[in-house]
């Protein structure tokens, strides 16, 4: 059975500080690395950052992500430069910056994370008119990640939760590979990726059927066996199964055995055991 390919969650965020420069120099090393996953939203005058969450000061583990507080879309590029993720010396990169510095022997997952507005509509397959509204919403953001991204030589893979991240893409650079991300609605998912006609799917790691892990709640997608078994639709239909996020190689071997396409993953080295 062929081995999943290993998508870097933030960079290896379980051995670096999540999204900067250093993590994804550090897992583009790593042999079994096939992409890094990265999170994009837009800084003050809106040029594409790598950062997840929408405040700066938000906790990991009662660590402020960084020594700088405030929404990432009123901060200024000079404060996000001086920024400390993690109480370390590395900052609140670009996009264009650590693209730069990332080899292409890797590929970038670009998670389309926010546009710059509080009301995202995540997980939601939208109405004609909300979805061609969304699309104008994101549209000037995407048009400036891309921009960022045509100077990469490696594989880009386009991401989100959001359907209105997903359309903008599909007419701006219908060339690049895209995956809607799933939280709980897989109905929702795999109608978004069939309108768009995504290469890939990306649901959480319980979201696979007839494994343990869908016994276990996760990010708040309850324990419960799947209604809808999105493995075998996708495959049926020709897309990539990816599952988010795992930090156990019992649960990476378990994902595999299931026959998962791609698995971001916290560590490296978590497919180097099986449970054969």
């Amino acid at each position: 059975m062929p081995t999943p390919a290993v998508v870097a969650h933030r960079g290896y965020a379980g051995i670096a500080p999540e999204n900067t420069i250093g993590a994804a120099v550090r897992a583009a090393e790593y042999d079994e690395t096939a992409m890094i996953e990265v999170d994009v939203q837009p800084a003050a005058y809106g040029t594409p950052v790598v950062v997840h969450d929408e405040r700066l000061e938000t906790e990991r583990d009662g660590r402020p992500l960084t020594d700088v507080d405030g929404l990432v879309r009123e901060t200024s590029l000079e404060a996000l430069e001086e920024a400390q993720v993690l109480g370390t010396d590395e900052s609140v990169p670009t996009l264009s910056a650590l693209l730069s510095a990332v080899s292409p022997t890797v590929g970038v997952n670009v998670e389309l994370k926010n546009p710059g507005v509080a009301d995202l509509r995540p997980d939601e397959s939208l109405e004609s008119d909300e979805r061609d509204r969304r699309r104008e919403l994101w549209r000037p953001f995407v048009e400036r990640v891309v921009e960022d991204c045509r100077d990469f030589d490696g594989e880009i893979l386009f991401s989100s939760f959001c359907e209105g991240a997903i359309a903008a893409l599909r007419e701006v650079a219908p060339e690049y590979a895209a995956a809607p991300l799933v939280w709980g609605d897989l109905a929702a998912g795999l109608e978004i990726a069939r309108r768009y006609d995504c290469e890939a799917i990306h649901p959480p790691r319980n979201a696979i059927a007839d494994t343990a892990l869908a016994a276990t709640e996760y990010a708040g997608v309850p324990a419960c066996e799947p209604e809808i078994d999105v493995l075998a639709l996708a495959h049926e239909e020709g897309r990539a199964v990816n599952v988010w996020t795992v930090e156990r190689w019992r649960s990476f071997a378990e994902l595999a055995d299931a026959g998962v396409d791609g698995i971001i993953a916290e560590y490296p080295g978590l497919g180097a055991f099986s449970l054969e």
